[in-house]
């Protein structure tokens, strides 16, 4: 029969190598209040964005997003904004679409929250971000609107092996 180990066990202090699989190596987070607007249906920044250097190529990178102030403005025509997660050039997908949908002449503000799990396979710096767009190309939406909604990302590298 195996007994647990304590901090004693280990020394000099514990290292990646001595923790078991579903450890939290390290969080790193980021936020931002700046707005950004497009009325284009071309992806952009949000101004959200986060660095992590895994410390093993088989750990798996935990990202939670809060994209706050989803805003659709009020003009003429119906419309909404679509969100993607990126990691470096890579679309990891769509993780919220069509939000602050109105018909013609409404005004909405919403958030969205989500999750997603990545295996970037590497011990290089990777960037998390998230980009927008506004779905019908023809009116404005924006993240952070007015400045007065903070929107964040927390990354934790999560043991694997």
């Amino acid at each position: 029969m195996s007994r647990a180990r304590t901090i004693a066990d280990f020394g000099d202090g514990i290292v990646d190598a001595d923790l078991p699989a579903g450890s939290v190596l390290q969080v790193v987070s980021a936020t931002t209040q700046t707005p950004v607007t497009t009325s284009s249906n071309t992806f952009i920044d949000t101004g959200l964005t986060a660095n992590i250097t895994p410390s093993s190529a088989s750990s798996k990178i935990l990202i939670f997003v809060a994209q706050n102030g989803c805003h659709k403005n009020n003009l003429s025509s119906a419309n909404m904004l679509d969100i993607q997660l990126i990691r470096g050039a890579t679309n990891l997908g769509q993780f919220a679409g069509a939000l602050a949908q109105t018909s013609s002449g409404e005004d909405n503000n919403v958030s969205t929250g989500f999750c997603f799990v990545d295996s970037p396979s590497t011990t290089s710096s990777v960037t998390y971000k998230t980009m927008f767009n506004s779905r019908n190309n023809t009116s404005s939406v924006s993240v952070q609107y007015a400045g007065v909604s903070t929107s964040s990302i927390v990354l934790m590298e999560i043991a694997d092996d």
